[in-house]
């Protein structure tokens, strides 16, 4: 392993820090946290070619080799069974209670995402994730924020408990991988 690639397994701990530590409604966490390294990205990046050629969804190939050439990926994703209890409707449901009952009355991964989600929950999900990206940045790390790679991990099991989730690979080198890729 390079100096490199020790300091951006660092920088993804620091930023697992900044996504945990980010804001949260209420002040509870549904945030987990994921470092995938070594072999695992191999792993992670077999589910994400395997689902794109099940669902003749090319970018998720494209990415899995981004995961490939990574240094580390951070997966972060948030819990499924969780509401805040505003019953504010902007999941689609009226209350809560609805929203929660609903999730039990879907079959859980018939899409890439489970859900519905209470949505004040996915925004907590964005803040961590954009909080953790900035972490990576300050740190002069090249990353990418990925669904399809919050779906390898989910499809893998990885994040037990959640229902949406995103990748960040990380790579430490003298071009960043993650732009001017081809389509």
């Amino acid at each position: 392993m390079t100096l490199e690639s020790d300091a951006v397994e660092t920088v993804a701990r620091l930023m697992a820090l900044s996504a945990r530590t980010a804001p949260k409604a209420r002040g509870t966490d549904v945030i987990k946290t994921l470092l995938v390294t070594g072999e695992d990205r191999t792993v992670l990046a077999r589910a994400m070619r395997e689902f794109g050629e099940r669902h003749n969804a090319p970018f998720f190939i494209r990415d899995a080799g981004n995961i490939e050439a990574s240094d580390a990926c951070l997966i972060i994703g948030a819990l499924l069974a969780d509401a805040v209890g505003l019953d504010c409707g902007g999941c689609g449901y009226p209350t809560c209670a609805e929203m929660l009952k609903a999730q039990g009355e879907k079959p859980q991964r018939a899409t890439p995402f489970g859900g519905p989600n209470c949505a004040v929950r996915m925004a907590d999900l964005g803040i961590a994730v954009g909080s953790a990206a900035k972490t990576a940045s300050i740190h002069n790390v090249d990353n990418r924020v990925m669904y399809t790679a919050g779906v390898g991990a989910l499809s893998l099991g990885w994040l037990e408990g959640c229902g949406v989730a995103y990748g960040i690979p990380l790579r430490a080198s003298g071009k960043d991988i993650f732009f001017d890729r081809t389509r």
